[in-house]
């Protein structure tokens, strides 16, 4: 295996595989990427045996070949090295070796061997889902914030629900649920489509460059690409909790505030929460919502803003966190917050957006 290339073409594609690239070191191999050097052309491929990454580059082959090597020391060696440079890249067989030289620089990086590497699986493309990433990016904005990370398994990623004219995300981590939904022509489906994405799938999608991401699945997994790169992810075999039962209906008290004054508001008065609860009490008034937080061990802060609002007074706690991740996603200038009671669930909405329709539950807390 031998093949020449500008630095740059190369490590644009080595840098995308450094989020899939196992670095634990629970199997050395995943660790590695496998480049399969063909006649005009070169792949690499990287999985940690849930996420995959398969993506290529057109090179100067002298001759074809496949080898792993590892993923983070050849993207550190091609990062080093001058900018506009030809990279060349040589499999030696006698020692199991790869060495890799540009102009003066010269470097022999281990290999493992390549039939040890794990098995990624082959996408197919026959549905024909297609949709701008800039807009299935800005979904996932909405929900990845929300997203688990414990034993719950179902819970560490987001559900993906296509439909013929729509598509939505969900994600909740039980205390919270953010909900993102998305009118589209362009889903031409005739079943609809339920599937857990993992946590760090949706990440990886977020890195995909401007264009149209294309979907498909089979028994196993799930399959996205965009331009050269393909992600490959396995299915979470679980059922999601229903969502739709847990988003709050019959609101009457319905507050209306500027989304900036809230953000700055609650950022000041959280500085004086709890470390662990990370808790803020609003008081809602005529026209007014008043926060306030205290630690035994500092002090206390209280503020108020003004915001529209014609119902009762009403006392409730939320952890101050949980509305900042929501409030850091939103894009509107004004935010729309409903609530039944003091012991209910808020449901919170940015007022006024379009395209997207973005749902917020928000469960309180004694304070």
């Amino acid at each position: 295996m031998k093949f020449n290339v500008t630095k740059e073409i190369i490590l644009e594609e080595l840098q995308i595989l450094q989020g899939i690239v196992e670095k634990r070191n629970t199997m050395p191999i995943l660790a590695n990427i496998l480049m399969n050097v063909a006649e005009t052309e070169v792949e690499i491929t990287g999985t940690d045996l849930e996420v995959g990454m398969k993506t290529h580059f057109p090179a100067e082959v002298e001759e074809t070949g496949t080898v792993t090597v590892s993923g983070k020391k050849l993207f550190e060696i091609v990062k080093s090295l001058p900018e506009g440079q030809s990279v060349s890249f040589k499999e030696n067989h006698d020692d199991l070796m790869m060495q890799v030289t540009s102009g003066e620089s010269e470097f022999k990086v281990l290999c493992l061997p390549k039939d040890d590497y794990p098995q990624v699986a082959e996408a197919k493309f026959e549905k024909k889902i297609k949709l701008p990433v800039e807009d299935f990016r800005g979904m996932i904005d909405r929900v990845y914030f929300a997203i688990a990370q414990e034993q719950r398994y179902y819970l560490n990623g987001a559900l993906m629900v296509i439909k013929p004219k729509s598509l939505e995300l969900v994600s909740t981590d039980g205390h919270r649920m953010s909900y993102v939904l998305r009118k589209t022509d362009s889903l031409d489906i005739s079943k609809e489509i339920r599937v857990i994405i993992a946590k760090k799938t949706l990440n990886e999608i977020r890195k995909f460059g401007d264009g149209e991401i294309e979907f498909d699945m089979d028994e196993n997994n799930l399959f996205f690409r965009c331009g050269r790169r393909t992600l490959i992810s396995r299915i979470i075999e679980s059922k999601f909790p229903n969502f739709e039962a847990v988003i709050p209906k019959e609101n009457p008290h319905v507050m209306t505030l500027n989304k900036k004054m809230f953000e700055e508001a609650v950022k000041r008065v959280s500085l004086f929460s709890a470390e662990r609860s990370k808790g803020v009490k609003l008081t809602l008034e005529k026209n007014r919502l008043r926060l306030f937080s205290s630690n035994p061990e500092i002090g206390e802060a209280r503020d108020k803003i003004e915001v529209e609002y014609k119902g009762p007074g009403l006392e409730i706690g939320f952890n101050a966190q949980y509305f900042l991740d929501f409030l850091g996603a939103v894009e509107t200038d004004k935010i729309r917050f409903e609530l039944k009671d003091e012991n209910s669930a808020a449901l919170l909405q940015p007022d006024g957006e379009t395209g997207l329709e973005s749902k917020y539950v928000l469960m309180p807390m004694k304070i």
